[in-house]
């Protein structure tokens, strides 16, 4: 009899994680990731070696209410047999909330149209022991309307090198965008949860290695009297990083949402 070589399939995951107990997303070969925790139950489930390729590389410690990843497999599981499946391997660190069946052409990064990233941190005296792995404690009497000031100024397309870490990019590949890109909206808003807490909200085209964080160490710097809104618009125009305020912790860091269509 024949063998039957059953046709590849593309599978798109989406999924939430706890990113407390990781080295960030990309798989390493002796630390434990969110990418080379997902391959390990896949390769299980399929009897196949999976790669699975993500929309993008949260750092450690980072988080994510629904990032996006695809693979190829020839297995017949079924999606909602993924989901389970999967669900039922992982620890409670790692949730699958969604499974599709793509396009072949379909790819979780290159496909992204844009991504919200939010920042929680705390300027309180103490943070509550319940909000310590999920909000940053960055004490210190702050001034929310001076740290909105600059908002304006990151908006459209820029050059962020002065809020790109090093290890972003390969500064010597010719092409591409480079340290530009484009920030469609962001806010930065107080509330309680029930304790006092900031809650700074970006989305743009893409990001570099801990943008979203040195941006908000920067706007914690305006807020808490250290840099003010003029001196903030400046770095940005010199690209000089060395202007800008200090690395935000990465537990107060969630990627919210990945869109590949234009509905923001």
């Amino acid at each position: 009899m024949e063998n039957t070589i059953l046709q590849l399939r593309a599978i798109r995951l989406t999924l939430a994680y706890d990113g407390t107990g990781f080295c960030g997303w990309q798989r390493q070969k002796n630390d434990r990731t969110v990418q080379g925790e997902l391959e390990e139950k896949l390769t299980r489930m399929t009897g196949e070696k999976i790669v699975l390729h993500g929309a993008g590389r949260t750092d450690s410690g980072v988080h994510a209410l629904a990032m996006t990843a695809h693979f190829s497999t020839r297995s017949v599981i079924s999606c909602a047999s993924f989901k389970s499946g999967l669900n039922s391997l992982l620890d409670n660190s790692i949730k699958i909330t969604e499974v599709k069946e793509v396009d072949s052409s379909f790819h979780s990064r290159i496909a992204a149209k844009a991504k919200i990233y939010q920042y929680y941190f705390s300027t309180e005296d103490i943070i509550l022991p319940h909000r310590r792995l999920y909000c940053a404690h960055l004490p210190g009497s702050f001034d929310l309307e001076r740290a909105r000031q600059c908002l304006p100024f990151i908006l459209g397309k820029h050059d962020f090198s002065c809020f790109e870490a090093v290890g972003s990019r390969d500064r010597g590949k010719k092409g591409g965008k480079g340290a530009v890109r484009e920030i469609l909206h962001a806010s930065l808003a107080y509330f309680e949860n029930p304790a006092k807490e900031y809650l700074f909200e970006i989305c743009g085209d893409g990001f570099l290695r801990k943008m979203v964080r040195n941006i908000v160490g920067t706007l914690v710097e305006v807020g808490q009297k250290r840099m003010n809104a003029d001196q903030f618009a400046s770095l940005l125009r010199k690209g000089d990083r060395s202007e800008a305020g200090p690395t935000a912790p990465a537990c107060g860091l969630f990627l919210k949402k990945i869109y590949y269509d234009k509905s923001w």
